[in-house]
């Protein structure tokens, strides 16, 4: 999976917390949204000068990337066969976010498990 094709699948897939994602599919999701958070902030500082008001371009950013990047972990827990709810291992200061990238990491479970057929025996 390419960049410009996990950027698309996760748009698409905004509102759509069942089935898999590939590890491709979340890292490619994360260093786009990222990149574009990154950008929201030079714009932010260099237009509205962090006079302390709104950053308006950093919230326009994530109320854009929140559903997609929320729909996208679940996505990923479920293919390592765990329930969407343990993105909020994430609240967990510290070692739960160790725990969650840990799972974002590892491979996911070969062949169909609960959420759905494995994503990566589908492509081929």
């Amino acid at each position: 999976m390419g960049f410009a094709e996990a950027i698309s699948s996760c748009f698409k897939n905004y509102g759509t917390f069942s089935g898999r994602a590939r590890r491709a599919e979340y890292w490619w999701w994360t260093l786009f949204a990222s990149l574009v958070y990154v950008a929201a902030q030079i714009l932010n500082v260099g237009i509205i000068r962090m006079d302390g008001s709104v950053n308006w371009f950093s919230l326009i950013a994530f109320l854009i990337f929140l559903f997609p990047g929320v729909a996208v972990s679940v996505r990923r827990l479920h293919d390592t066969g765990r329930s969407g709810w343990w993105l909020l291992i994430n609240l967990v200061p510290l070692i739960g976010y160790f725990i969650f990238l840990y799972w974002m990491i590892k491979r996911g479970d070969q062949g169909a498990n609960e959420f759905g057929p494995d994503p990566i025996a589908e492509e081929t």
